[in-house]
């Protein structure tokens, strides 16, 4: 359920990549760019194509940076661990404390040419920008609210004006995040909780004369705006969300997501926030991410994820057809923390040998591959390239792709060019790779293919010894309503993780060559005192009371029972909540031993 970066290496040697057990299971199954990929004809074409942004957090927030009275957010033991940007709320600050920050926001140091540099050559190709966050505070020149970065501050000057002027220079697009609902100073707007007798006030006449007139500005003085970026439509109900049509009418091309109204649909794009999950329903959409653990600028936040783990998250990112905006959070000075420079740099790095291999790609067509992730583009002569991402490097063994029915047509290392042998087989294509890996953190290859791609579907065979071993990543999640209240998280290490609904359920496709009795066991992380999983195979179930392993980041071999599978052939197998009895576990793997 928790979210834990974790080094601990995976028990059992089957992450080698070695060739799979995949089985054949016949005809291809030909694999077309999926609804979620490009749509040449679409609005969000530009947007999809595009694959990488960069999300600013930039406020007065920046200037208490995680601590007010002593309490400091980014100390867990402070009881008020949390983001920078949420600490009026959290804290419960009065609202004329809090307006004491602006008196200090002073940011000689911002230079935005130098912000969005960094970007481009990270590879980013959009920038979505703050102009208002939950504190109300406008970091542009607004007529509409005081309470903005011309009027309350001794800077005294447009923040974003200089922001935009610079990505048009050096030609990034500009979207804006507008927070339309919850605003803690503007008299009547949703605060989620009423802590301070200044917030009082009308919603409606929030609506009509701050936010629907800023939102007017934005989509007026500031030229051509790629998406706005709503956030938690609080008390947003239909009427008020529909208000804002005519104002998104002034730019009809610019994108939305899906947080403007209440029920958190419609807009162009979903909005997975510090996890990656492609949407269910086939829309569009957008994973937003912090480095750290905080979205605004938190002085004592060193909680920063490495830049081989962002590069990672981009590919998995592109390799299920999403885009993804990356996080950075600015000082009071108008820096950007050099943690965060470092990883860009990071990313700038890998980005000018690799990047071929997700801008205007396609999702992966493969249910699951032990060596990484992988990215498809069509080709102007109808043939197919596949951009094999490989973190888990064989070191002289081939490299197995499973099921492609293609035949292959060249490969090589995208950062270098040069040639790597392959062949197919029944199986799918075996590659001969060098013994060292180019990257440390990605090596690509790219694979030229004959034809539009077919790949044949995805069944898991037995270890030599006829049992399975059933990892996270494999599996096929089921979330009732498309919602995602079971994932796949911890790219390192993967696991099933925030399992809350009883009703999701996950399971694997196996093909059995040895009938008889399996003895199920699963390695578990859970912080219930008692909870209940059920495995099952065809009808037969067996089910275990599981109690706390220590917490969720604390794993341990469980034995299930055992289940009996009558008949060799493709079965498929289930791991399943007991819906009467149920809190949540994280699951790596599952082994099924005879």
């Amino acid at each position: 359920m928790k979210r834990f970066i974790t080094c601990i290496a995976l028990g059992l040697s089957l992450m080698a990549c070695k060739k799979q057990n995949v089985k054949d299971t016949g005809p291809a199954t030909v694999v077309t760019p999926p609804v979620t990929g490009i749509i040449d004809t679409s609005r969000t074409s530009w947007w999809q194509k595009a694959k990488f942004g960069m999300f600013i957090h930039w406020g007065v927030y920046s200037v208490p940076a995680g601590i007010y009275n002593g309490v400091d957010i980014a100390d867990p033991a402070s009881g008020h661990y949390g983001s920078a940007e949420w600490m009026m709320h959290n804290l419960r600050i009065p609202v004329a404390s809090y307006k004491e920050f602006a008196k200090q926001f002073n940011p000689t140091a911002y230079n935005p040419e130098v912000w969005v540099q960094l970007a481009k050559d990270a590879g980013m190709k959009y920038i979505v920008f703050t102009a208002k966050h939950h504190d109300g505070f406008a970091m542009y020149d607004t007529k509409y609210s005081d309470w903005n970065v011309v009027k309350a501050t001794p800077y005294g000057k447009d923040i974003l004006r200089p922001l935009v002027d610079a990505c048009r220079k050096y030609g990034l697009k500009i979207g804006i995040y507008y927070s339309q609902a919850n605003d803690w100073v503007n008299k009547g707007a949703a605060h989620d909780g009423f802590w301070d007798a200044a917030q009082a006030g009308s919603m409606d006449d929030y609506i009509d004369k701050v936010a629907i007139p800023q939102v007017r500005e934005l989509l007026s003085n500031y030229g051509d705006v790629l998406e706005i970026w709503w956030d938690i439509p609080d008390e947003m109900t239909a009427a008020r969300a529909a208000k804002f049509s005519p104002v998104l009418a002034l730019q009809p091309k610019t994108l939305t997501n899906n947080r403007l109204n209440e029920n958190w649909t419609g807009g162009d794009f979903d909005t997975p926030e510090q996890t990656i999950s492609a949407s269910s329903n086939g829309r569009a959409w957008e994973s937003c991410m912090t480095m750290n653990d905080s979205w605004g600028y938190t002085k004592n936040d060193k909680n920063f994820k490495s830049s081989s783990t962002i590069i990672r998250n981009l590919i998995k990112v592109a390799s299920l057809g999403g885009n993804y905006l990356l996080n950075v959070g600015p000082d009071a000075t108008g820096k950007i923390p050099q943690p965060e420079v470092s990883i860009l740099k990071d990313l700038a790095g890998w980005m000018r040998l690799n990047s071929e291999s997700i801008y205007e790609t396609y999702a992966s067509p493969f249910k699951f591959t032990p060596w990484g992730n992988a990215t498809t583009k069509l080709t102007a002569d109808g043939n197919t390239n596949i951009y094999l991402h490989i973190y888990n490097w064989p070191g002289g063994e081939k490299l197995h792709v499973p099921g492609v029915q293609n035949q292959l047509l060249s490969a090589s290392m995208l950062a270098n060019g040069k040639a790597v042998k392959g062949d197919n087989d029944d199986t799918g294509i075996n590659l001969d790779i060098p013994v060292e890996p180019v990257d440390n953190i990605s090596s690509v290859i790219k694979m030229i293919v004959k034809g539009k791609l077919q790949v044949a579907a995805y069944e898991q065979g037995p270890e030599t010894n006829g049992s399975f071993v059933l990892l996270a990543a494999a599996a096929d999640l089921h979330n009732p309503n498309g919602g995602d209240e079971i994932h796949v998280e911890n790219e390192d290490n993967p696991n099933l993780g925030y399992w809350t609904n009883p009703q999701a359920y996950a399971s694997w496709k196996i093909t059995v060559k040895i009938p008889g009795i399996y003895k199920v066991q699963a390695v578990i992380a859970t912080e219930a005192e008692s909870t209940v999983m059920v495995a099952s195979v065809n009808g037969a179930a067996v089910q275990k009371t599981l109690t706390t392993t220590g917490g969720y980041s604390s794993y341990k071999l469980v034995t299930i029972g055992n289940l009996k599978i009558a008949n060799a052939g493709p079965v498929t197998f289930t791991l399943a909540p007991d819906p009467g009895n149920w809190q949540p576990v994280n699951v790596r793997r599952v082994i099924l031993t005879p």
